[in-house]
């Protein structure tokens, strides 16, 4: 886990990079996560590993994990440039009194590059996905 929380700090630290964001970029991302339905079964894959993580799925308790797959693969198929609008709340919002801390939030990012690579997702798109979510990090972790 030590390598994937490497790998994250190095995507969060990429992303401070100019970014230079076009139509096919995005499409090309959606297009390397297969898509709505490859993002379904990457979420999938995802929230099945968080489920038997004992070091976060207490966060998850109580939570409607189908409509949780429904937001995030709608969030993710957004990022990408998919036709997708993500309906959910803000992620401040959404984490707030959970105590997410720096552990909690690597291991779940541990669980999404798992589900990718099981998917076969190019190591660069990827990254790319990751860079597009490192925003987010403020919200989720410490509220």
């Amino acid at each position: 886990m030590t390598l994937l929380a490497g790998a994250f700090a190095a995507v969060t630290a990429c992303s401070s990079l100019p970014y230079a964001s076009s139509e096919a970029s995005h499409d090309d991302l959606y297009n390397a996560l297969g898509q709505q339905q490859g993002i379904a079964l990457i979420v999938e894959d995802m929230l099945y590993g968080v489920a038997g993580d004992a070091r976060i799925n207490h966060h998850f308790k109580g939570v409607d994990i189908v409509k949780l797959h429904q937001l995030l693969t709608e969030q993710f198929c957004d990022l990408s440039g998919g036709p997708c609008n993500y309906s959910g709340r803000s992620m401040a919002e959404s984490h707030q009194g959970m105590g997410v801390d720096e552990t909690d939030f690597n291991a779940l990012v541990g669980h999404l590059i798992l589900a990718m690579e099981k998917h076969d997702v190019p190591v660069p798109a990827q990254n790319r996905l990751l860079a597009r979510l490192v925003p987010m990090h403020s919200e989720i972790v410490g509220h």
